[in-house]
């Protein structure tokens, strides 16, 4: 008689269901979205931080240019204290720069309108520029100067050519350097003719106007006699304007030669001796020895940091090409 046959005991290792593929498969799929879903967090978060960053970055930027506009803002103030009044008048005088009339102006009225200001001092160094702006500059000089009765005095550095000394003339007495270069009375206008490069790359220039002398000075037409003429007879009138602001400014100190308004521009030295200027001397000496005040304040008024900043960034790609190829314009250099 056999024994009967007994089931083998049961391994619990082996009694462990193993997964099914289904089962595996999801798993996987669940980790995967799982590590997409924190990178995506991740990326999410790290492109929040930049836009703050950048957000802090513009605020820091425009705290700047506030700080730095509110800096330079006059704080109205008057100095009572005696002093010399000193005014900068340096580079191009033009509308667009700082030696323009819309700065000088202020700066002028400025000074003039402080009981302590003893005497207002330019200090120039200037090759020249708009006759319109040093006109403007000329004519309030005069009349401030009488209706305040303060003295004014030119102080020359390097140049003091054309436009610029078409303000100095305004000065009861200008003092230079005897290296200085001074003077260049005389009016230009210049610009370009374009004919003979359009002919060589065969463009042909169609000009409709409506007036017969509307295309006056275009570049790109030949030149008419009879605008040359004209053209003349305008330089001619602003050369002699100039001259008889320079005649009334100087009076009887001017040694008048052929060639003192020819346009031709003069050392210091040289200067003195025409009588375009009266002495030698620096703004120090002036303020010491003429003024009688040592003490100089700076009543030059200035653009901005932030307007300068502005005007850069919304300058446009073309500026220097239109500024070639614009009309010829009256210019004392």
């Amino acid at each position: 008689m056999q024994d009967p046959v007994q089931a083998p005991a049961s391994d619990p290792v082996s009694s462990i269901p193993t997964p099914t593929a289904p089962a595996a498969e999801a798993g996987w799929e669940r980790k995967t979205l799982e590590r997409l879903a924190f990178a995506a967090l991740e990326e999410q978060r790290a492109a929040r931080r930049w836009k703050v960053r950048l957000r802090l970055l513009w605020l820091a930027f425009l705290s700047v240019l506030l700080w730095l506009a509110y800096r330079e803002m006059p704080d109205g103030a008057a100095i009572t204290t005696p002093h010399t009044a000193m005014i900068e008048i340096r580079g191009e005088i033009s509308h667009d720069t700082e030696a323009s009339a819309q700065f000088i102006l202020g700066s002028l009225r400025t000074a003039f309108e402080d009981e302590g200001a003893k005497a207002i001092v330019l200090l120039i160094n200037s090759p020249g520029g708009s006759p319109v702006q040093a006109g403007l500059i000329n004519d309030e000089i005069q009349r401030l100067r009488k209706l305040h009765d303060k003295p004014v005095y030119a102080v020359v550095e390097e140049t003091c050519a054309s436009a610029a000394y078409y303000i100095a003339a305004a000065a009861d007495r200008i003092y230079v350097d005897k290296a200085s270069i001074v003077g260049s009375i005389g009016v230009l206008m210049d610009g370009f003719g374009f004919t003979g490069l359009m002919d060589k790359v065969g463009v042909e220039r169609r000009l409709l106007t409506a007036g017969a002398n509307k295309g006056f000075l275009d570049p790109f037409s030949p030149q008419n006699a009879t605008h040359r003429a004209y053209a003349q007879e305008m330089l001619d009138e602003i050369h002699a304007q100039f001259i008889a602001v320079v005649r009334q400014g100087r009076g009887d100190r001017l040694k008048e030669t052929p060639e003192l308004f020819s346009g031709l521009a003069w050392s210091g030295q040289k200067a003195v001796a025409l009588g375009l200027a009266d002495d030698f001397g620096s703004l120090d000496q002036v303020a010491r020895e003429v003024v009688k005040a040592e003490d100089i304040v700076d009543y030059t008024q200035h653009e901005n940091v932030a307007s300068r900043l502005v005007k850069r960034f919304g300058a446009g790609v073309g500026e220097s090409a239109m500024l070639l190829l614009q009309r010829a314009v009256p210019a004392l250099r």
